[in-house]
């Protein structure tokens, strides 16, 4: 399963190669993708390289051989719509969301925007807007959210005692955890004993949204 921005890479490289035989420069790539910074390329390089899309081959700078491309799926256009009953999604549909960085599982990070999409499957997701973090850190270890997860967040700006949410504390670092009010005070708790609570007043925090569902990759 890849993202909108992993296959728009593959793609963008499977062209290079079969047009000029060599694979396009990271700074290529960063520009054809519209990415800040060659990290990001790297990111996606290395993404593809796991899931056996591409290889680098040894020795040879700029050297990537394409080993496969996912199956072009041909939109439906309104006209064809037209002509066919509207049926659920079925179990295996995917949906496409934000992607939106990296999030603390232990102290709080700055908070970040992603442009990625991330590519979820449509039976995980129920009503309402969602999005993705990549989970960062092991204070939610006891919950079963592991580094490395990717959580599934369900937008919302209001939370009750016991969800775990995203916060966002003085409107610029984003951490994962419990949610508790304490008086004017918002907890919020992590589920690993090495962490302590951590207390705010409740102007200092923001709710970002609920955890809905949690995939992780092996």
């Amino acid at each position: 399963m890849l993202t909108a921005k992993q296959r728009e890479l593959l793609q963008f490289i499977d062209e290079r190669l079969k047009a000029d035989g060599i694979s396009p420069s990271f700074d290529e790539m960063r520009e054809a993708l519209d990415l800040k910074s060659k990290s990001g390329v790297h990111r996606l390089i290395s993404a593809l390289e796991e899931r056996q899309f591409i290889r680098r081959l040894p020795n040879r700078a700029r050297a990537l051989e394409v080993l496969k491309v996912p199956e072009v799926v041909t939109p439906i256009t309104a006209a064809a719509l037209a002509t066919k009953a509207v049926v659920p999604a079925a179990a295996n549909d995917t949906l496409e969301i934000p992607l939106h960085g990296r999030i603390a599982a232990g102290t709080p990070i700055e908070a970040l925007q992603g442009t990625e999409s991330f590519a979820v499957p449509a039976a995980l997701l129920g009503a309402g807007e969602h999005y993705a973090l990549e989970v960062s850190g092991d204070s939610m270890v006891e919950e079963g959210i592991l580094d490395g997860d990717f959580a599934l967040i369900r937008k919302v700006d209001n939370a009750r005692d016991g969800e775990i949410v995203v916060a966002l504390i003085d409107g610029e670092e984003a951490t994962l955890k419990t949610y508790r009010r304490e008086g004017q005070m918002i907890r919020l708790d992590p589920a690993n004993r090495s962490y302590e609570p951590q207390r705010y007043s409740e102007d200092r925090v923001r709710i970002q949204g609920r955890l809905a569902g949690l995939i992780r990759r092996y």
